[in-house]
């Protein structure tokens, strides 16, 4: 190998390549059990037997060279030694999925015709095992020519054994190989299946569970509705579950917002401490159980199989608005957050499909949006039940989640009807072995969502609400006098309230919308920051920003703030993204026009209807 050695893992969608890229270097990489996970390369670094460092590569799954998406096309410059000018890796590990060894080693035949040094990772061999598979690696081995290592990387087993062989690798480079992998596709098909027979030493015949379950979830009158149940019951529980703990957070706040407020003299300081930090910052704080919650629904989803076969459901529906199920997994990484959504479309082959699916996944409803969903909801929706375990808060959360997507298949429509006009592709999707998730990516899962959510707290929502506090707090209000109105804040909302005060907007809600392209959940610091300054005194202005909207705020107004950021464009990030993956800035702003006349459009008329039936 050169100076710099590199290794590259390669391989179908879903055969485990993160997964062993973590097991490998350590690195908390994203697990996900369906395809589409990895939609860039990323880099790590294992460390030999020898001690000698290699860079270790998880490029996206990839059916064929011959590339049909952005992502594959990733793997085949990557892998060839044409990607951004770098030098090709040294060693190649190719990832098979054991108990599909035949459609993966259709691929492999690709991979290894390169005559690169390689190493095969016979991966989920415990999967295989139970589903009555008993392989033979050294038969697999002389059948390929190359190191065939059984691994079962998510709990670490083979992978001593597969860092041995990738030392050893440089021995394994094949003169011959494009002379004897140079196939058809029709004659690497047949090759596969030859050699995934001889690599079988024992079939059971009996049928695995998965089997009748498959006939129920994927019923295509049955499997909808089982889809949909599991959403609705996910939603109950952020607001259920959550909220034991979300009032005690919410509680601790108000108490350190006590102390201060009696331990530090009057003054500027004690201002920022109350109005700026604790009120804004810790007013979204207190949504962290919520986030957790959802994530942790998402996560078990991803992790069990059934998030492939919900995209297998969704099929049907997106091809109804000139999309296909391969839509659906970006869209659904967008509930999450819109930017690695909006980067998963590279697995889509088709180029208007792809234009469409980004221009329309800012409507889902991501993460950055439950604070203000929830703070409102739980100001103005009564905690009450409507039927045996239905929450009436938690019905108004999946109403405005159906919102989103409703309105997102609208949009496609509308745009597959006229500029991204052409017929839906076809969708061909692996559907991976059911598993349980194993609590430790799960916790991992968890983790790094609540970091993320802890961070932006800690980062952008600070800086943010900061200012914000700043705006608010000069010039200082004469004696009698709103510091709103005397504020460079209620300037900048007075100039703007005229825009937003026919759909039912007061001053307060406009100035929140400004700070909130930073971040969704800007918007709630902003309300909390914004009431926290203009109380007239501290026992006022240590309430909770849900005490202060149940007071001022009427529900047609609450409920038009809600459709608001149903369709309100996302932060400035999401945006940028957009313009980094249509190269240019004509559909980014396309997208930021037709949302911000969406969200004008659902907002006036919630508060119109609701207004004139007299809520």
């Amino acid at each position: 190998m050169s100076a710099k050695r590199t290794a590259a893992l390669v391989g179908n969608p879903n055969s485990g390549k993160s997964a062993l890229f973590n097991a490998l270097t350590g690195a908390r990489q994203k697990i996900a059990n369906y395809a589409g996970v990895t939609v860039e390369r990323k880099a790590g670094r294992l460390t030999l037997p020898s001690g000698a460092p290699v860079e270790l590569l998880d490029l996206p799954g990839s059916y064929s060279f011959d590339a049909a998406s952005p992502d594959e096309a990733v793997t085949r410059d990557v892998v060839k030694g044409v990607f951004d000018g770098e030098a090709a890796p040294d060693v190649l590990i190719l990832v098979l999925d054991a108990a599909n060894l035949e459609q993966h080693l259709v691929f492999a035949q690709e991979v290894l015709e390169l005559g690169k040094p390689t190493v095969v990772a016979l991966n989920m061999v415990d999967l295989a095992e139970r589903d009555g598979l008993t392989l033979d690696p050294e038969a697999l081995s002389e059948a390929l020519g190359v190191p065939v290592v059984p691994t079962v990387a998510v709990r670490r087993k083979g992978i001593a054994e597969l860092t041995d062989a990738i030392a050893e690798a440089r021995s394994h480079a094949d003169e011959e190989a494009h002379t004897r992998w140079h196939l058809t596709l029709p004659e690497r098909r047949l090759t596969a299946k030859h050699i995934a027979r001889s690599a079988i030493l024992s079939k059971s015949t009996r049928h695995t569970i998965e089997n009748g379950v498959d006939r129920v979830l994927l019923n295509p009158w049955i499997g909808p509705v089982i889809l949909f149940g599991l959403l609705f019951v996910v939603f109950q529980a952020v607001f259920a579950w959550a909220t034991p703990f979300a009032d005690a957070l919410e509680g601790g706040v108000g108490a350190i917002s006590g102390v201060v407020s009696e331990r530090l003299p009057e003054g500027l300081f004690r201002d920022f401490l109350v109005e700026g930090v604790l009120a804004g910052v810790g007013s979204v704080v207190v949504f962290l159980p919520q986030i957790v919650i959802l994530f942790f629904f998402i996560l078990v989803m991803e992790a069990s199989g059934y998030m492939a076969r919900a995209a297998f459901l969704m099929d049907r529906l997106m091809a109804l608005v000139g999309l296909s199920g391969r839509s659906f997994i970006p869209l659904l990484s967008s509930f999450a957050c819109a930017i690695p959504g909006i980067m998963a479309t590279r697995s889509i082959s088709d180029p208007k499909d792809r234009l469409t699916t980004i221009l329309i996944a800012p409507l889902m409803t991501c993460s950055a949006r439950l604070p203000v969903y929830a703070v409102v909801i739980a100001a103005v929706i009564p905690q009450r039940t409507v039927g045996p375990g239905i929450g009436l808060q938690g019905l108004v959360l999946f109403a405005l989640y159906v919102a989103g997507i409703v309105g997102a298949m609208v949009v496609a429509l509308v745009l597959r009807s006229t500029v991204t006009k052409g017929a839906a592709s076809g969708f061909i999707m692996e559907l991976p072995r059911y598993q349980l998730p194993r609590l430790k990516d799960l916790a991992i899962g968890l983790w790094q969502r609540a970091w993320v959510f802890l961070r932006r707290a800690g980062t952008i929502i600070f800086v943010a609400t900061i200012a914000l506090w700043v705006l608010l707090s000069f010039p200082k209000a004469e004696p009698g006098e709103s510091q709103l109105d005397a504020s460079l804040a209620g300037a900048v909302a007075d100039t703007l309230h005229p825009v937003l005060e026919p759909v039912g907007f007061n001053r307060e809600m406009s100035l929140a919308i400004i700070p909130a392209l930073a971040a969704r959940e800007v918007a709630v610091s902003a309300l909390a920051t914004t009431y926290a300054v203009d109380a007239e005194d501290e026992d006022i202005a240590a309430e909770g920003v849900t005490a202060k909207i149940a007071a001022l705020w009427s529900l047609p107004t609450a409920l038009a703030f809600l459709a608001w950021f149903v369709f309100a464009p996302q932060c400035l990030s999401t945006i940028a993204v957009a313009r980094r993956e249509t190269n240019g800035w004509k559909w980014p702003t396309v997208m930021v026009v037709y949302l911000f006349a969406l969200a004008w459009l659902s907002a006036g008329a919630t508060y119109w209807i609701a207004t004139a039936a007299g809520l």
